[in-house]
């Protein structure tokens, strides 16, 4: 058997050289601190802010660089806690028997390849944007709960996604911040000379290098790519500087060392995938690194690249996230070959042949090229990620397939799901675990399981509620005064965010990517109509939060025009702006607010997860019909706002906004502060109980992964 390298043994090293820092009963903390499984089980974090939390917190959440930075003396205090140390020996006893169980293959002829342009598998390790990210994440992460034979492969973005602050006008800035390597979760994987494992892929005129690097995600190994080295010139190095860099001619660069580097590095690693999962098309070149490969093994006369990607289309499935344009990428022919067109020829292909698997109509010499086109030609399968976006995605892919009705084109769909333990509060965890038994979530998508939610006293699931969002409000209290201040808003100003939101007010949230299709405006669509409804004696609460990308400038004025209207309606602490929403605040926050707005213009929404996020920890969703809550909403479990395409968009704005606001005043408001003689709201426990029922087992990602498994990796084998 070929001896693999895979960074198994270098990921042992640092973990001896760190436990070596530590006193002897804290050593356990040291592997603990090189798996991000630390930061789903229970008790995990706990360990870390046991020690210090407040120096946790400015080490970004990063337990290897908080051990690191630790002053000896305090590691020795800790070392004689003996609530700590025990605490330390049953989160180790849990993590050891999670890593030690038996694993199960997927594909007979290997592990299963997962390749993605982002991962968000924590706030410390900053290679990911949103919620492609973030559902890339939650996969390897339920995948190492299945104890499921899967491989990630990334890039590791030296400045990662860009950090935001807003000026006093509302307008978005972005910044970014260069991450240091040498105190990340994370290790670079070493080959059999002890060299740091090196792969090349021609780029531009030259031959771009790259170094992998290992991070455990519990059971499962993510690879990431990473350009920064000595050997690369500076526009080289950049490749791996920033996630969905604006220059397109550095994405595409991106997207060769991801899709052609990664299978490269799988190669030199000893890992022979049997399948490549494509998660979005950036990683479609793999198809043509597959190909030339295949190529290479053949003897007799050439094959032509069609021929190929057939052969090697039975390792290949594709999911693809969205119908919105931008991301679907497409490239000037010229464009596309003056970065790849060295590779393209040294491993041996047609550069016409390339073209035309790369367009959706092959005979044409003047449409631009994509990945998407690329992804489907070169895979057995593809699907979208919820049954209305296998719709749409009929209609939009439907020229690649001529002849064939829309019905029958052959797109299919998994709707995405979260990751409980990563996305339910341990409020709602240990209240559940109280009713559903001791690992329950191993058997989340089973709907038997939550109907125990009908045994939870009203008063006991009232007060999570209620918990759940005095932990939010101290959080928009503490982030939003600081960014009062760093913007340089009045003192006055700044000081009254300690006073901002009321832990007794309904919370509605609206997070997500400040995109112009997302209609964050319908919110401010009738300003004096919000005010009456934040207004009223009853009191209602806003929290906005998301990033624009930073050449979206439309988003950014939706953004800007929303802090106009805010401080026109005179309410600066009951409307509030989170700025640079991550992956360190957004558990809180999908976890305190009691409704969840989703506004997005049909059929434009692939998926959306951040509402089964805040479903699982009792939220209610008040949303428009696409994206998953076409399959979520069964009229008891939140509110919704019809689905239908409009061409007329501004027609369909107002009659939305109208919606909007009247569910809110006549039906979430009123149902909320409708309180029996103990203060409950009984009807509103009610409907969070249907909620909690109909979407809990449809949207855990044990769902989700057991439907990859069984309708996308093993269909047809």
């Amino acid at each position: 058997m070929t001896k693999r390298f895979d960074g198994s043994l270098d990921m042992r090293r640092a973990i001896d050289r760190l436990a070596r820092r530590l006193p002897e009963p804290l050593e356990d903390l040291a592997w603990i601190s090189y798996n991000y499984l630390w930061s789903w089980t229970p008790g995990g974090r706990d360990l870390f802010t046991s020690i210090d939390a407040h120096r946790f917190m400015l080490a970004g959440q990063n337990p290897v660089r908080f051990l690191w930075n630790q002053a000896e003396r305090d590691l020795l205090r800790a070392a004689t806690d003996e609530d700590l140390l025990e605490r330390l020996s049953e989160v180790a006893q849990k993590m050891d028997a999670e890593l030690q169980r038996p694993g199960q293959r997927v594909q007979a002829g290997g592990p299963v390849a997962f390749f993605c342009a982002e991962f968000g598998v924590h706030s410390s390790l900053p290679v990911y944007s949103g919620g492609l990210g973030v559902l890339a994440g939650d996969i390897l992460k339920e995948v190492s709960d299945q104890a499921l034979d899967v491989v990630g492969v990334g890039l590791l973005y030296r400045r990662g996604y860009l950090h935001q602050r807003m000026n006093l006008s509302g307008w978005q800035h972005e910044y970014w911040t260069e991450i240091n390597t040498d105190q990340l979760p994370a290790v670079r994987v070493r080959g059999a000379d002890g060299a740091p494992l090196r792969v090349t892929v021609p780029v531009w005129d030259g031959e771009l290098a790259a170094h992998v690097w290992l991070v455990n995600v519990g059971r499962t190994p993510l690879y990431l790519l990473d350009a920064e080295l000595a050997e690369n010139n500076p526009l080289e190095r950049w490749v791996s500087a920033r996630l969905y860099e604006g220059s397109r001619e550095i994405r595409l660069a991106q997207y060769a060392l991801l899709g052609i580097g990664g299978v490269r590095a799988l190669d030199a690693m000893g890992i022979a995938p049997g399948l490549f999962h494509l998660n979005e098309g950036h990683p479609a070149l793999a198809s043509l690194e597959i190909a030339s490969k295949t190529s290479s093994e053949l003897s007799g006369d050439r094959l032509g690249l069609e021929k190929l990607l057939e052969i090697g289309r039975d390792r290949f499935a594709f999911t693809t996230h969205t119908p919105v344009p931008a991301g679907n990428e497409t490239y000037e022919a010229d464009q596309f070959f003056s970065v790849l067109g060295r590779a393209i020829d040294q491993m041996g292909l047609s550069r016409e042949e390339v073209s035309a698997v790369s367009r959706v109509d092959p005979t044409s010499t003047s449409e631009p090229l994509g990945f998407s086109p690329l992804a489907i030609r070169c895979s057995r399968s593809t699907n979208a990620v919820s049954k209305r976006h296998e719709e749409v995605a009929r209609e939009m892919w439907r020229p690649l397939f001529p002849g064939v009705d829309v019905a029958d084109v052959p797109i299919t769909h998994v709707t995405n799901a979260v990751h409980l333990p990563t996305w339910m509060s341990p409020t709602m965890r240990e209240l559940l675990t109280k009713f559903f038994g001791a690992d329950w979530e191993r058997h989340a998508d089973d709907p038997g399981l939550w109907s125990h939610v009908d045994e939870i006293p009203d008063v006991d699931l009232w007060r999570a509620r209620c918990d759940m969002r005095l932990e939010l409000v101290e959080l928009i209290r503490r982030d939003i005064g600081v960014d009062r201040l760093a913007r340089g808003e009045e003192i006055a100003y700044a000081e009254a965010a300690f006073d901002a939101f009321d832990p007794t007010h309904l919370t509605v949230g609206f997070a997500r990517r400040l995109a112009t299709y997302k209609r964050l405006d319908l919110l401010f669509y009738d300003p004096e109509r919000l005010r009456r409804i934040i207004d009223e004696d009853k009191g209602t609460q806003f929290i906005v939060a998301g990033k624009a990308h930073p050449l979206d400038d439309e988003a950014k004025n939706v953004a800007r025009n929303m802090f106009t209207l805010k401080r026109g309606l005179d309410v600066p602490n009951r409307l509030v702006f989170l700025e640079d929403y991550d992956l360190r605040v957004a558990p809180r926050l999908v976890a305190g607010c009691d409704v969840w707005l989703n506004l997005p213009r049909p059929p434009l929404e692939a998926s959306g997860t951040s509402g089964m996020k805040a479903a699982l920890n009792g939220g209610l969703n008040l949303s428009v019909l696409d994206g998953w809550w076409g399959e979520g909403y069964n009229g008891q479990n939140g509110w919704a706002i019809d689905g239908s395409v409009d061409d007329d968009t501004e027609a369909q704005d107002e009659r939305d906004a109208r919606a909007l606001y009247d569910l809110l005043e006549n039906e979430v408001k009123p149902l909320f502060f409708t309180r029996d003689a103990n203060g409950i709201p009984i009807g509103w426990l009610a409907r969070t109980r249907a909620s909690l029922r109909s979407l809990g087992p449809k949207f855990c990602a044990n769902r989700m992964v057991d439907d990859y498994v069984e309708r996308i990796y093993r269909s047809g084998h």
